[in-house]
């Protein structure tokens, strides 16, 4: 791989003059295509030749034939490398490796990775293996220190806690762009000494600082935005992001709230410019949707169908995004940037003909055309500190009532959760559900504090006959199990203690379907299209067996359940939850 040249080799940039005046030729001569200029928006016809990384000339076609390869690009559309601001590899259930294998091929050449999913899991050893892992990869991956490890500090346990100190270790790297979404907004807004210090460090650093502003507005994301925040993904409406373009943030509009997209096209067609903030991420693209419809080709392919003028689209995932992220070597395709280049079908379906990054094809119609190195890193995996579980852990007790009826706090309505409350019927000191509850347990799997579940009921999760178990649960990623049947609900949760994690389905005292991921209980070593094709056989076993009328994917809301550091109520190893107000409620029992 060419992807370590340095720009700057002044022999290097002296043969690139060169071929730039005519008197030497190029290495790569990209002929007959359609430049789209994304300064200027103009979709022109030009040659592209190439010098070793640097982009040496685009000048006009069949001016130049002096080269040492030709690349026919006749119809083609020639566009910088898509750059995905802000995503977790870990959400696609791979390695750095796998992903690279997949997305490069879809068009994306540069991705900023917040690993803070292994970051909760291991600490500081896992954002050192995030690195090594990144390395000698035909995609750029920039590396982002997680600042919430946890996210919800007080209400919830992880594998780590970070404070100002690892903050200040991991900007220290060369390979850390800059401070990972800071998901902790309350410990933001109140000042409290670990998040100031975390976002003190990264604007000392002079690297970015992002941001995770789900539901702040008025005075709220103002703050946020003056305690030095600069970007945000959580838009959760049109209005929500008119209102943090107008403040300033850098936008990450992300693809994997595709409710939200339609909303958020027609505000941005409705403003005098189009904002030079706007940039694209993933953030979260499960496996079998990552290998089906793509990554940042499927975002732009939606953007599109939904209003957006298809140039702004790709500027956004390119020019804006390379300006976002202070790499002024990318996003354009002009003499003296790196060649990360892809020719592009069209610009309706964003289909990848050929992908180079700094100048080396590295794929072609959808396959790589490189070796990818092994694994440069030994894989992180035994992180189930966990002793097998038994059906009585997953009892809801009821003190001080023996048999009678008691009344729980509950969590109503999946994702966009809110407090509900419940009367249940007590037996033998023993709390049993309601006809439309479901049971969500939380074990810490991290062998940080005691493994007793946190325990809490959910409503509106509509009919459920089995039991599921995930450690793919942000933030803490601890053993998440949801059921009726709490037998059922300690065989998930044995059976992904014996897999070294991953999700797992049981109905009637049998194993329905495991997807097995022993790498920190959150990623497989395999190809992205067998984990992929696990995790639809896990979607089709949970199809039969729940009931599910929202207009999100329930592998969705499974994930997200114990995602604490959003306003609401949430069940975490503590048990319910509310990170608006960091109250802690146990099982969620109302004392009467």
């Amino acid at each position: 791989m060419n992807a370590a040249f340095d720009l700057n080799d002044p022999q290097l940039r002296d043969r690139a003059i060169r071929a730039a005046l005519g008197s030497a030729p190029f290495d790569v001569l990209i002929e007959g295509g359609v430049v789209a200029n994304m300064v200027t928006g103009e979709l022109r016809p030009a040659d592209v030749g190439l010098v070793g990384p640097f982009i040496a000339s685009v000048h006009a076609p069949r001016a130049r034939s002096d080269t040492a390869q030709r690349v026919a690009a006749h119809g083609k559309i020639v566009a910088p490398g898509f750059i995905d601001t802000h995503l977790h590899i870990e959400s696609s259930m791979v390695t750095p490796r796998r992903y690279a294998e997949t997305v490069v091929p879809q068009g994306t050449t540069t991705i900023c990775w917040d690993p803070h999913e292994v970051a909760n899991v291991l600490g500081l050893e896992g954002v050192r293996w995030a690195v090594e892992a990144s390395r000698n990869l035909p995609l750029r991956i920039l590396v982002l220190a997680p600042s919430s490890v946890p996210s919800a500090p007080g209400i919830e346990t992880a594998g780590a806690s970070f404070g100002e100190d690892e903050m200040r270790e991991m900007l220290s790297w060369s390979e850390v762009a800059g401070v990972a979404e800071v998901m902790d907004m309350r410990g933001v807004l109140d000042r409290s000494p670990r998040m100031s210090g975390i976002v003190q460090a990264g604007l000392e650093s002079g690297k970015l600082v992002c941001g995770h502003a789900r539901d702040l507005s008025g005075g709220k994301l103002t703050a946020f935005a003056v305690a030095g925040i600069e970007s945000d993904h959580e838009m959760v409406s049109g209005a929500d992001l008119l209102e943090k373009v107008r403040a300033g943030f850098d936008i990450e509009l992300r693809g994997a709230h595709d409710a939200v997209l339609p909303g958020a096209v027609e505000v941005l067609n409705s403003l005098p410019i189009m904002p030079a903030t706007l940039t694209i991420c993933t953030d979260d693209v499960f496996p079998d949707d990552l290998v089906v419809a793509g990554g940042m080709c499927d975002v732009l392919r939606r953007l599109v169908r939904y209003g957006l003028d298809p140039v702004q689209a790709l500027r956004a995932a390119t020019f804006n995004a390379a300006r976002r992220i202070g790499r002024r070597d990318l996003g354009l395709v002009a003499p003296g940037r790196r060649a990360d280049i892809v020719l592009l079908d069209d610009l309706e379906s964003f289909f990848a003909d050929t992908v180079f990054v700094s100048g080396e094809m590295v794929a072609n119609r959808n396959r790589l055309v490189v070796e990818l190195p092994p694994e440069t890193a030994s894989l992180p995996t035994g992180t189930m500190r966990l002793s097998p579980l038994s059906p009585t852990d997953f009892e809801l007790d009821a003190p001080g009532v023996e048999n009678g009826m008691a009344r729980f706090r509950t969590a109503h309505t999946p994702r966009f959760t809110r407090w509900g409350e419940a009367e249940l019927v007590v037996r033998d000191g023993i709390a049993l559900l309601p006809d439309d509850g479901l049971l969500m347990a939380v074990i810490h799997r991290h062998g940080m504090v005691s493994q007793k579940p946190g325990l809490g009921v959910l409503q509106g999760w509509g009919d459920w006959r089995c039991a599921i178990a995930t450690t793919v649960a942000h933030d803490s990623h601890n053993l998440c199990v949801f059921g009726r049947d709490i037998a059922d609900m300690a065989l998930a949760a044995n059976t992904l203690i014996e897999a070294g994690g991953g999700m797992a389905v049981v109905a009637q005292g049998r194993v329905l379907t495991v997807l097995p991921l022993p790498v920190c209980g959150l990623v497989a070593e395999s190809a992205t299209v067998d984990v992929a094709a696990n995790l639809r056989e896990l979607r089709a076993a949970i199809g039969d067996r729940v009931d599910w009328a929202q207009p999100f994917t329930i592998i969705k809301a499974i994930i997200g359940a114990s995602l604490a550091c959003n306003p609401g109520p949430h069940v975490t190893d503590l048990g319910l939850t509310d990170g608006g107000t960091g109250e802690i409620f146990g099982s969620g029992l109302i004392a009467e």
